[in-house]
């Protein structure tokens, strides 16, 4: 073979050669960086939700963050913030966040003063929502009606509440409103719930112009269904479901999907694996099927509840006296099923 011959083969091979590595880099590169942005994103999304998604908003019947991408918060609710006061503090948020991944956390505040109604519950609610923010956490002022039944009783006092929180919080980006935890008794969404949640969102949009506020329906916020043949107007507007998985199945399920279906957003914040009395035993089989239909229509969730209270639902063992830095062993079974397990 000649030496030209020879050095063109040469050329014709390192062309080749370098072609090659041209493709495979064409090929491998953007894999590698998308796959290392959702690490990143993953990452950013544990350790400061907030941060990485901004304020969030209802498009459809979905929520979605700052960049318009559905988002969904896993969250875990207090107990009555005057019975329970000691978990709501920056350490015990940041165990939450840190070892278990909740990106929310809901700060229940019973409505009636035999249910602990008090400035010194407001405070605390008042400093929960600032520990969430200084850890890039979310935050839903949860005015948690329950032995009051109708909204309307107490509606002076949550026009009240409701104005001065707004007022507090509308620069943060943080915050969720829910404004009737759970209506029940001889109460409907027509007649009662809905008028009053018109007067209390029109008092919160004085203020605060773009927070989620979320709404509940009638018998103790399951008839979604009820309330989607008539929801409010307005953007930036949800609606509770609640359940517990040993009472609540696939007659309440259905309830869920109706609503969804009739395109209404769906936030569940609060449920527990117990019975509805927040006790008794724990159905599991039922909470796993909750939870692959919130996963089917994207829907965040926030678990009841954040102490140690000698039952069912309590997602801290009764024996432990931690009020942060709870260790799995320091969990319940609820908390372990809820805290420990990827849903």
């Amino acid at each position: 073979m000649s030496k030209t011959l020879k050095g063109l083969l040469k050329r014709v091979i390192a062309i080749n050669m370098i072609l090659a590595i041209c493709l495979c880099s064409v090929y491998v590169m953007p894999v590698d960086k998308a796959d290392n942005n959702s690490v990143k994103l993953a990452s950013a999304s544990a350790k400061n939700a907030v941060r990485a998604h901004g304020r969030l908003r209802i498009r459809g019947t979905r929520i979605v963050d700052k960049n318009g991408k559905t988002f969904r918060f896993r969250g875990v609710s207090t107990h009555g913030v005057a019975w329970f006061p000691q978990y709501v503090n920056k350490r015990a948020f940041k165990t939450l966040r840190d070892k278990y991944n909740v990106n929310c956390i809901r700060l229940a505040m019973y409505t009636t003063k035999q249910d602990g109604y008090s400035k010194a519950a407001r405070q605390t609610v008042i400093k929960g929502v600032k520990y969430a923010k200084q850890l890039g956490m979310y935050a839903i002022i949860d005015w948690h009606i329950l032995n009051d039944g109708n909204p309307n009783t107490n509606k002076k006092k949550a026009i009240k509440f409701f104005r001065a929180m707004s007022k507090k919080f509308k620069s943060y980006n943080n915050v969720m409103y829910e404004i009737c935890n759970e209506p029940n008794g001889n109460v409907s969404w027509k007649s009662d719930i809905k008028p009053y949640a018109k007067k209390i969102t029109k008092v919160i949009r004085k203020n605060d112009k773009r927070g989620i506020i979320i709404v509940g329906s009638s018998t103790w916020s399951q008839d979604v269904d009820v309330t989607a043949q008539s929801p409010l107007k307005g953007k930036n507007i949800a609606y509770s479901l609640h359940f517990y998985a040993a009472t609540h199945k696939d007659w309440n399920r259905q309830k869920l999907t109706t609503a969804v279906k009739k395109g209404l957003p769906v936030i569940v914040t609060e449920f527990s694996i117990c019975d509805a009395s927040g006790n008794g035993s724990l159905d599991k089989k039922s909470a796993n099927t909750w939870m692959r239909l919130l996963k089917k229509y994207h829907i965040s969730y926030c678990a009841w509840s954040l102490c140690n209270k000698a039952e069912s639902s309590a997602l801290i063992k009764s024996s432990c006296t931690k009020t942060y830095g709870f260790n799995k062993s320091d969990l319940s079974a609820a908390g372990k099923w809820y805290l420990c397990k990827k849903h």
